[in-house]
């Protein structure tokens, strides 16, 4: 049987953007039809990249709200900067197109519910592109908790531990956002990563949610640390009192008693980590050191490591993957599993496995702890996105992509 093809259309292609766009059109079914960016040459740079791969020029757009009048786009990925997801989704969805959206946190609540109620007006569905949750770790820990090797989650904590210094202080010769978020904001700014997992293994918006949060932020000292120390005397920057905390700490208290802990840390050199933890009734992983101990497995207080584990527990997803050769090696091939699901949701125009509800309300961690930490680090209330649903959902759909359970009969 034939399989079907869509046309998709791109927004922002800064080096993500051209990175995520050419590991999109590795998928069968893709045709990138359109792109689009504020700055004329990365759009010439996209089309150039798109005719080399595919042998077809796209039409070329500096307005993306030009590129959704076209009628033959069933779907938009947005990759721009952080500020501006929700408000290009929103749009995405009125003109009636699908849209998966990189990481990135809210700017407010308001826009959160924009894009809920976008979708559930339209139809269209508004997918976080949050990579991690197809990470070969994160799936074979996903596989064990649902087969009850951590007996019940008490807790879990993660976050964003990257050194990003030079990063953030070249944003103005990149031409990306995070410099100005890290001038002018202070909290958990880019959450997403590790809250994504830690939710979907909670059943957040599935039988469990988000209740409170608490944030704190320390001092920040480690931009102008790195300028003092790698720029020339008369940096204007030099001496700039920047708003983001170097460590940004959030406390989330879920609806049946589970905690978790977000760290952010992107100002002071460290070497890369999520940082990721699962600790149930019946045992603890950790990622640093990649170790774990379950009770009546493990020796008697003493830690393994997970390699054999995640042999013994490897998703069908990743045993799939690696069988039919891993083709991306976006991020270790998450990238590409991330993709493959947005794209298949698209072309098929099914449910994704991350919807506008959990979209919502990982990014609204953003604002929220900005909030927290604005008030002394009071704690401040989750909204519930679902309106009292999450109590009861509809069916969520099985697959091979799926995140909800673990769907072997999909799988060779």
């Amino acid at each position: 049987m034939e399989k079907k093809s869509t046309n998709f259309g791109v927004i922002g292609l800064s080096g993500r953007g051209i990175g995520m766009m050419a590991e999109l059109m590795n998928i069968e079914g893709v045709n990138v039809v359109a792109v689009c960016d504020v700055y004329e040459d990365r759009v010439e740079h996209g089309a150039k990249v798109v005719e080399e791969k595919c042998g077809k020029k796209p039409e070329k757009f500096l307005d993306y709200k030009k590129m959704l009048e076209r009628d033959d786009i069933a779907a938009v990925m947005c990759c721009t900067t952080w500020i501006t997801h929700a408000r290009i989704a929103v749009d995405c969805m009125r003109a009636g197109k699908h849209v998966g959206v990189e990481v990135g946190g809210a700017a407010s609540i308001e826009e959160c519910w924009q894009m809920v109620r976008a979708s559930e007006e339209t139809g269209k569905f508004c997918m976080l592109l949050e990579n991690c949750c197809y990470d070969r770790n994160e799936l074979a820990l996903f596989n064990m908790q649902r087969q009850g090797l951590f007996g019940e989650i008490v807790h879990a904590q993660g976050g964003y531990l990257h050194d990003l210094r030079e990063e953030i202080l070249q944003g103005r010769e990149n031409r990306h956002g995070r410099l100005k978020n890290f001038m002018n904001r202070n909290g958990d700014v880019y959450p997403t990563h590790q809250l994504g997992p830690i939710a979907k293994m909670l059943g957040i918006n599935r039988g469990n949610r988000f209740l409170t949060l608490t944030s704190m932020a320390s001092k920040a000292r480690g931009l102008n640390d790195r300028i003092k120390k790698t720029r020339p005397e008369d940096h204007d920057l030099r001496d700039y009192d920047f708003t983001q905390g170097d460590i940004v700490t959030t406390m989330i208290k879920c609806a049946h008693g589970e905690t978790v802990l977000l760290t952010h840390s992107c100002t002071l050199p460290r070497p890369y980590s999520r940082g990721y933890q699962v600790q149930g009734t019946n045992g603890i992983w950790i990622e640093d050191g990649n170790l774990i101990h379950l009770e009546g497995m493990s020796p008697d207080e003493a830690w393994e490591s997970f390699e054999s584990y995640r042999e013994k527990y490897e998703h069908p997803l990743w045993r799939q993957y690696e069988k039919d050769g891993i083709r991306s090696g976006g991020h270790g091939g998450m990238d590409y599993l991330i993709l493959c699901a947005f794209a298949e949701s698209a072309i098929e125009d099914v449910k994704p496995p991350i919807d506008v509800y959990d979209t919502a309300v990982w990014m609204s961690i953003t604002c929220l702890s900005e909030q927290s930490v604005a008030l002394g680090s009071a704690p401040v209330a989750v909204p519930d996105f679902t309106n009292g649903a999450w109590i009861e959902r509809e069916e969520f759909r099985r697959g091979k992509y799926c995140l909800e359970e673990v769907c072997e009969e999909f799988f060779e």
